[in-house]
């Protein structure tokens, strides 16, 4: 069975890796792609704007003039324009895997909200390599116990408008929940001036941005005498690209329902 998945910011840097990713993949047809009103690109071939061959599919500015035309909507662009897509979503009985981050709590309620009545993939980082560390983090904080300091290291491109990244957090959660702890009461985001001795039961995160770093991600273990530092480095968006495109194809045969990339890979 063939998959109609939809690509919204199709021009955008992820836009352009999303539909080349659908294109490839022999379960999916790109069926409707959108980009910002007013956009000189409107009407020409998504295809072509991402450098491969033609797909049939003409860009569009109105994601609901074409919600027929896709089972699922993959959304990798921002906070307001994904709210605005997953109203039309869930008017027109589509799903949708929402790539976006940087969502406050309030706008978190709204996903699940919605997914009463629509299936999402919801997830800060789309890379089955991540999903796989999630998994990989929980067993270690579990092995090693007490007496370990925990610091996440994330490096991302100049152009990344929120931090901690949102795979940091992620990631910084499944640490907190295999030691017993609330993340939001843990979590130290920077470090300045006279601190004091460190909090053992804190968890801290350094955040660095710049050039075209896609994406860089280290969990350290330090203990008294050895530490552990576990790391997931991507050097290509096609990877966040083919995990979308594997949670779309897994989303079309789901009931409404929040899901997230552990849901899609099988791991709860």
């Amino acid at each position: 069975m063939t998959v109609a998945i939809a690509v919204a910011g199709a021009s955008g840097r992820m836009g352009k890796v999303l539909i080349e990713a659908v294109a490839n993949a022999p379960e999916a047809v790109l069926g409707a792609a959108t980009v910002r009103s007013g956009s000189p690109l409107i009407g020409q071939d998504a295809g072509l704007i991402s450098g491969i061959r033609p797909q049939g599919c003409a860009l569009s500015a109105d994601l609901a003039a074409v919600a027929t035309q896709f089972e699922v909507l993959i959304d990798f662009t921002t906070i307001e324009s994904s709210l605005a897509h997953l109203a039309v979503c869930r008017s027109a009985g589509r799903g949708m895997v929402i790539g976006t981050t940087g969502f406050n709590p309030a706008q978190k309620a709204q996903l699940r909200d919605a997914a009463k009545d629509i299936p999402i993939v919801f997830a800060p980082n789309m890379s089955i390599g991540v999903n796989v560390l999630i998994e990989v983090l929980k067993q270690t904080a579990r092995l090693l116990g007490e007496g370990y300091d925990i610091e996440i290291i994330e490096a991302h491109h100049r152009h990344k408008v929120d931090a901690p990244s949102g795979t940091a957090l992620r990631l910084g959660e499944a640490v907190a929940e295999a030691y017993g702890r609330d993340l939001a009461s843990v979590a130290v985001y920077g470090r300045e001036g006279h601190t004091g001795a460190r909090d053992p039961n804190t968890i801290g995160f350094a955040t660095v941005r710049g050039g075209d770093v896609v994406g860089d991600h280290t969990v350290l273990f330090a203990g008294i005498g050895e530490r552990i530092e576990l790391t997931h480095k991507a050097s290509s968006r096609m990877t966040f690209a083919q995990g979308a495109v594997r949670a779309a194809l897994w989303l079309a045969q789901q009931p409404p329902g929040l899901y997230d990339m552990q849901d899609v890979l099988g791991l709860k």
